[in-house]
């Protein structure tokens, strides 16, 4: 099989070119970005492009993978503070990616599977106790808007034949290795990721917010599991709502307390943000993902499990 991940730099994207690479079972790997993707040999090639630029899209998808994988995004935060790059990545370079595809399609017959990284910024206040699968889309942030307009077109593509789409609305993945980005939800892993490695982290929001988590490792499995499912089975309806883990912030430091000690706990400084916090209020709590989980989409147990996931996968297995 061909593969192309695009947003393979990311950290998503990193860790599932790794998880292809280390499986053995694509014969050729693909990894674009507007970056060099590194950290992946064997089969990997590594490819530079920004598919919001004219010409870049159809350039990838003349090679003609059998699976592509789009993971690029700007993120939540810089796509609500830079309106027009969040519309130019997150929108423009989907519908170029798409067309490029459809475009193939004309010259000879071409309908890979595309596996498209949605959000569940999807959905906008006001919300019900849990979101259901049939629970409308109202976002209200750009990135939000802008990852619906994506579900629609692939959803669009995929009736007229063009390619076969599943789109996933992933849940925040938390913890992220790394160092923070822009995400407005960033300070979740934050306030998890620097006292496991020691360091201090800021607290921008009330303890009693509570969201909607999946780990990195889970994310990955919810993508590979796409990768391979019947769509068939998706009826028509290619987005999908993922399971995920609910969570209040202070149940996120109690398990921190449990797996690392009050000492990890006592690196957490409270910084109220009022921007954050209001961004944050208007975010779901949690979703009834009873069609994803009938389809073998599969959640993290607990959150002491993705606190100890991370510290092996990330931290040696060894805590400071």
């Amino acid at each position: 099989m061909h593969v192309m991940i695009v947003g393979a730099a990311g950290m998503l994207g990193r860790k599932l070119a790794l998880h292809l690479a280390q499986e053995g079972a694509v014969e050729r790997l693909d990894l674009v970005d507007v970056v060099r993707p590194e950290g992946v040999a064997g089969a990997a090639e590594a490819l530079v492009a920004d598919i919001a630029a004219p010409g870049e899209a159809e350039r990838l998808v003349a090679r003609r993978p059998d699976l592509i994988f789009h993971l690029a995004a700007v993120v939540s935060g810089e796509a609500e503070a830079d309106f027009e790059k969040g519309y130019r990545i997150n929108l423009d370079g989907t519908r170029r990616l798409l067309e490029a595809v459809r475009r193939e399609g004309e010259r000879a017959p071409y309908r890979p599977r595309l596996v498209y990284a949605s959000s569940i910024a999807v959905f906008g206040t006001p919300f019900p106790k849990r979101i259901g699968d049939t629970f409308f889309s109202t976002p209200r942030t750009s990135y939000g808007t802008q990852k619906a307009i994506g579900e629609l077109l692939l959803a669009d593509y995929a009736r007229r034949g063009f390619l076969d789409g599943i789109g996933l609305r992933l849940p925040t993945v938390c913890i992220r290795p790394g160092t923070p980005n822009r995400a407005a939800s960033g300070f979740f892993s934050n306030i998890l990721r620097e006292p496991l490695a020691g360091r201090e982290a800021v607290l921008p929001v009330d303890e009693g917010v509570r969201h909607w988590h999946a780990s990195p490792r889970a994310a990955v499995g919810f993508l590979v599991h796409a990768a391979t499912l019947d769509l068939r089975l998706l009826e028509g309806r290619p987005n999908l709502t993922m399971p995920g883990l609910s969570a209040t912030v202070a149940e996120q430091i109690a398990a921190l307390r449990r797996v690392a000690g009050e000492g990890a706990v006592r690196l957490i400084r409270r910084e109220p943000d009022p921007v954050i916090a209001a961004i944050v209020a208007g975010w779901p709590e949690r979703f009834d993902a009873a069609r994803a989980g009938r389809l073998g989409f599969k959640a993290d147990a607990s959150f002491d499990a993705i606190i100890e996931a991370h510290v092996e996968d990330e931290l040696g297995g060894c805590l400071p």
